[in-house]
């Protein structure tokens, strides 16, 4: 028989899981998450069957402690300062869904952005829960992003870009200096420690590579299309700043700043303009363009 789904998707995000660990001494799995999980109303949830193993099979307020079963559940997000922007779409068909991101929002659930995602917005507007991002874009950058329809085309789009053979095509409000020659192409090593906020150049073996090309100059401003050859943590805000022009609007980069959940009003100055590549599944050349422009967000 095949197996029994986990619990369904709610409001466009999946179960959360945990592993009951070894060592243990609680009697009961509600005794265990009771304790270690006190904010959330277990013995209710169990009761609506909203609590299950990983096969499906529902635990109850009388189900023996288990150590290295595992416990799927929903939890309702906390409140989050919603994204005044929307996220449109550019393209739409079977296997692809292609959206222009607007800044501020994450592409992905993660820490304190969960519900003002672009997977989670996408999921609940097309009420395709198994919606999945080809690859990502940082909060701060608007632009481009692709999302697969069905698990089985997760992987040949994913693997476009693991193998560098996307086009990605950036631009960018930065600075400008007229003693900068462009076009020019800027190599540096990148590292960035887990925890930590900003990334780094350090000296060795280049990890990273950007093709710099500049659109126009506006006063002390200019446009420049960038075309990353890597993927490194913020390497293009990193590879601008380390030309002394950095991005317009960069909170980190040369300089951390913070600023307030709620401050929507300077936007990074950076665009995910446009992504080509041969499609894995129909080998057609496609191409996919951002409508929007850095001043409009």
């Amino acid at each position: 028989m095949p197996q029994a789904p986990l619990l369904p998707f709610r409001d466009g995000l999946a179960p959360l899981r945990i592993r009951l660990p070894h060592g243990e001494t609680a009697a009961t799995v509600l005794d265990f998450l009771v304790r270690e999980y006190p904010d959330d109303h277990w013995a209710e949830m169990m009761a609506e069957g909203g609590v299950v193993d990983e096969k499906a099979r529902r635990w109850t307020a009388d189900s023996p402690y288990a150590p290295g079963r595992f416990v799927y559940f929903h939890r309702t997000p906390a409140p989050e300062v919603p994204v005044p922007f929307e996220l449109d779409i550019l393209h739409d068909d079977d296997g692809i869904v292609v959206v222009d991101k607007p800044h501020f929002l994450a592409t992905i659930p993660r820490g304190m952005h969960v519900t003002e995602t672009a997977t989670v917005r996408l999921r609940r507007l097309l009420d395709c829960p198994h919606l999945t991002p080809a690859h990502r874009l940082d909060r701060a950058t608007a632009g481009v992003l692709i999302f697969t329809r069905t698990a089985d085309l997760r992987r040949p789009y994913q693997e476009l870009f693991s193998s560098r053979s996307v086009l990605k095509e950036y631009e960018a409000v930065a600075g400008c200096d007229p003693e900068l020659d462009f076009p020019r192409t800027v190599r540096s090593r990148i590292e960035k420690d887990h925890g930590v906020m900003v990334a780094r150049e350090e000296p060795g073996e280049p990890n990273s590579e950007t093709r710099i090309e500049l659109i126009e100059t506006m006063g002390e401003w200019a446009r420049y299309r960038l075309f990353p050859h890597t993927g490194r943590t913020h390497q293009l805000r990193i590879h601008m700043s380390s030309l002394g022009i950095p991005i317009k609007g960069d909170p980190y980069y040369p300089v951390f700043t913070r600023t307030a959940a709620d401050d929507f009003s300077a936007p990074l100055q950076l665009l995910a303009r446009a992504i080509e590549f041969d499609d894995p599944v129909t080998g057609e050349r496609r191409r996919f363009e951002s409508q929007r422009n850095l001043v409009d967000r």
